[in-house]
């Protein structure tokens, strides 16, 4: 099976660098483009769309943290988000009061150019940004362990529970930027 890694020419890790995600992904698509194809036979042509399809989808997983993190979770044999939904306790009380100052700001007519807004976005990002990075030192701890290491499930387990905290963040930046 090809991995969207496999499809851009990148290694299966976590950590990856933008910018040669970016190249690998802007001289594949070149070479697959149906543009470059629209001459050939029908059945070159299907084959191009294809294989640009399946490249564009690649590109937008792998560019994006959080569903690459997603989807290399899967790779590595982790639950799926509807199989393990739990986050830390002590982060539920903590989203809960982050809630709570999103609809006040929401209520007050908070804009995007009112200072309570931006403040509380770039906590939020802050939070999100720190999310990301302690799911990254669970991939790479994932790294170290041998494939039957039985702490290689306590780890996808911390990294599902990351990411699914990691999502409500993103849902409290959508909420407090909504019209």
């Amino acid at each position: 099976m090809s991995t969207y890694f496999d499809r851009l020419g990148l290694p299966r890790r976590f950590a990856v660098d933008a910018s040669a995600l970016e190249r690998q992904y802007l001289a594949r698509s070149r070479a697959v483009h149906p543009d470059y194809h629209a001459t050939g036979s029908a059945a070159d042509l299907a084959a191009s769309l294809e294989l640009s399809a399946a490249l564009n989808e690649a590109y937008n997983t792998l560019r994006d943290p959080f569903t690459r993190a997603d989807y290399l979770l899967g790779l590595e044999g982790g639950p799926a988000a509807g199989e393990h939904k739990q986050v830390p306790q002590a982060f539920l009380a903590e989203m809960l009061e982050a809630r709570e100052r999103v609809e006040e700001v929401r209520a007050g007519g908070g804009t995007e150019n009112d200072p309570a807004v931006a403040a509380l976005g770039a906590e939020f990002a802050a939070r999100y940004t720190a999310l990301l990075d302690e799911i990254a030192g669970r991939f790479a701890a994932l790294g170290t362990h041998a494939p039957d290491d039985p702490r290689r499930a306590d780890l996808r387990l911390q990294i599902r529970s990351l990411l699914n905290a990691a999502k409500y963040v993103r849902g409290l930046i959508r909420d407090l930027h909504a019209d």
